[in-house]
């Protein structure tokens, strides 16, 4: 079952410019931030990349959440600042769910196509979490997103809070 969009997410080439922004100037929070070096090939699994490298910020500002991505490998292309907003911007948008298992089969069947299946919670290191990425008919990318520790800090029982 799906329980709603969780996060929007995008790529930045500045990603201390880009929080403090968000921060600064539209009240949004931090709340997580991590990063990697090429070192986490189940977070490669799931993204479709190889060899990864990132810094990641969630961010929060009342119920709605921001994941903003600075990689540095693969090389990202730079985008037009001014782009129309009917070109590409936003890299994915996260559904909330709570079998990511039933909802894989469930929307692979219906022609979903998927980077992986999802793997088990230990595999991302933290147990928390399950996810996937997936792409809608137009090649969108989808994340489903399944929080098995509801105290983490941007579940959507936390919002409720």
């Amino acid at each position: 079952m799906i329980n709603g969009v969780h996060h929007v997410a995008m790529s930045t080439g500045d990603l201390d410019r880009i929080v403090t922004f968000y921060t600064e100037h539209l009240g949004f929070e931090v709340v997580m931030s991590t990063r990697w070096n090429g070192d986490r090939p189940e977070v490669d699994n799931i993204l479709g990349l190889k060899n990864s490298a990132a810094r990641q910020v969630m961010l929060k500002a009342g119920t709605a959440y921001l994941e903003v991505f600075e990689y540095r490998a693969p090389k990202p292309k730079a985008g037009d600042p001014n782009r129309p907003v009917c070109d590409h911007g936003y890299t994915h948008f996260c559904l909330d769910v709570t079998d990511i298992d039933a909802e894989y089969e469930r929307l692979l069947a219906a022609g979903m196509t998927f980077h992986c299946p999802p793997a088990p919670a230990e595999k991302l290191g933290s147990g928390k979490i399950r996810a996937i990425y997936g792409r809608d008919p137009d090649g969108n990318v989808i994340e489903l997103q399944e929080i098995l520790d509801p105290t983490i800090p941007f579940s959507l029982e936390q919002l409720a809070k």
